[in-house]
């Protein structure tokens, strides 16, 4: 029944904040009590004899052999942890609304009841529904409330992702019909122990996972789909950038995790060298692009793009030691990229701008939120003590041991020492926006500049703990996403 709770507490929430109780306090309170409900599950956890814990299913057809069933795993329950942390943090730095205030918070709302539905659904239907719930509101927070060019950025993250979304459900639908009759469901520990028998063959796991991969890869921003995401985040107001790049953009990189790869191990083997081609072009390309930002939150666009670069190669290694690294580094990105579009949207309230050139000198009258902006800095690079380094360690060391090769050429080693100048480059833009933005000889413009509320030290904190908790203690998550994957893989250590 928890997992009832936090799918539907939000949606109610969000329905009594627009028939008339109060927004700000509405939202609050229910993201307090899903973080609150999202910790007890998370220590509570002990997953049963087929994976899933706190499983939950109610009978909707069974014609269609359809049910609503939710439950959870090492690798759901990461991620419903990370939305209910995103969430809170994202309603509390929204403040005052200018314009239609309820349906902001209650868009904030929809977004994180369709994330959290989507990370614990169990039947393939509700997965992919709750998805484009989340969607929606995401359109209207940038057509409505955004900034600059936001009517261009909406219509762009609506082509984009509607696109994504229906080759996705293309290859959802072959992935239903290509399971023997007699065992043909929408729930996926069905079509997984379907998949574990052999019962889909190697020629339809290549053009289903082709088609996952796509689909999953636009919805991800994945290489050279990836235009649409600098663009919408730029324009869209920070609680909901926060939001889709901390949580709902993950939702790609989770299916390819929980259908793709252990359902489909055939097409993904076939089709690795594609994605190894596609995720250097995310770390390479995507990354010297964002050097070239002159803008703030461009920069940080670009940035989010880039570091699903290297969740696409933990996800390739094909291994325990990476895969795991890039579960980690998912929950470890979420909050870190949260945290940096966060704190961007405080410094753009208060001086107007995000242009790296209009900026500097922050540091001194601004000095919480360059303190807050360096630590989510510092974690976006991989410094050492927080939850990206330890992720990015396992990816790096899961792909490189990968020994396939092709050509005679050990691809894995390979791309994993050209992934390596990521770290590099990340640290060259990342510190280079830092010091335009807090170092420096401050504008004179800027000089009527304050920094952000004290009451915002809270959100901050909370999403700095769980960056700096993870990064000293990363067996807290290690522990419960082994049971998940090892099934997957031949090794166990």
């Amino acid at each position: 029944m928890i997992l009832l709770f936090l799918v539907f507490c939000p949606i109610i929430a969000a329905v009594a904040i627009l028939l008339g109780t109060p927004a700000r306090g509405t939202a609050l309170g229910s993201a307090g009590l899903m973080l609150l409900a999202a910790l007890l599950v998370f220590f509570g956890f002990q997953s049963g004899d087929t994976g899933f814990a706190f499983v939950t299913s109610l009978p909707i057809s069974a014609e269609w052999r359809l049910n609503f069933t939710l439950g959870l795993d090492g690798l759901s329950l990461i991620m419903v942890l990370l939305t209910s942390i995103v969430t809170l943090a994202a309603v509390w730095f929204t403040g005052e609304v200018s314009k239609q205030e309820r349906a902001f918070y209650a868009c904030l709302l929809f977004i994180a009841a369709g994330a959290i539905g989507a990370f614990a659904s169990l039947d393939l239907f509700f997965f992919y529904a709750f998805h484009e719930l989340a969607l929606i509101p995401t359109f209207l927070l940038i057509g409505i409330w955004g900034s600059g060019d936001r009517h261009a950025a909406a219509w762009k993250i609506t082509i984009y992702l509607a696109t994504g979304s229906f080759i996705l459900l293309l290859g959802l639908l072959m992935l239903y019909r290509s399971v023997p009759e007699a065992a043909r469901s929408f729930d996926l520990r069905a079509l997984q122990t379907a998949a574990s028998a052999g019962q889909i063959a190697p020629d339809a796991q290549q053009q289903i996972y082709l088609l996952l991969l796509i689909g999953f890869g636009i919805l991800i921003s994945l290489f050279p789909f990836h235009t649409w995401a600098p663009q919408a985040y730029a324009s869209a107001p920070a609680p909901a950038a926060m939001l889709h790049a901390g949580v709902l953009k993950k939702f790609g990189l989770y299916g390819l995790l929980r259908i793709a790869v252990p359902m489909l191990p055939e097409g993904s083997r076939h089709w690795a060298w594609l994605l190894i081609v596609l995720l250097l072009g995310n770390i390479i390309y995507v990354g010297l692009a964002t050097i070239a930002q002159k803008r703030l939150d461009w920069m940080l666009g670009y940035s989010s793009v880039m570091h699903m670069g290297y969740i696409f190669l933990g996800i390739a290694s094909a291994n325990l030691l990476g895969t795991t690294g890039a579960a980690i580094l998912m929950f470890a990105h979420g909050l870190s990229i949260a945290l940096l579009f966060a704190i961007s949207g405080q410094v753009r309230d208060r001086t107007g701008t995000l242009r790296l050139d209009e900026l500097g000198g922050l540091g001194r009258i601004m000095p919480l939120a360059s303190f807050a902006f360096g630590l989510g800095a510092f974690a976006s690079i991989g410094l050492p003590g927080f939850a990206n380094f330890a992720a990015e360690v396992m990816v790096f060391f899961g792909a490189f041991r990968n020994g396939a090769d092709l050509a005679g050429v050990h691809i894995y080693q390979v791309t994993t020492l050209l992934a390596l100048w990521g770290v590099v480059i990340s640290a060259v833009y990342m510190l280079r926006a830092y010091r335009a933005t807090f170092m420096g000889t401050r504008p004179d413009g800027l000089a009527t500049a304050v920094d952000i509320s004290p009451g915002l030290r809270l959100p901050i904190a909370l999403l700095v703990g769980a960056l700096l908790w993870i990064g000293f203690f990363p067996q807290a998550l290690v522990q419960v996403l082994t049971p998940t994957f090892a099934p997957t893989f031949s090794e166990t250590k």
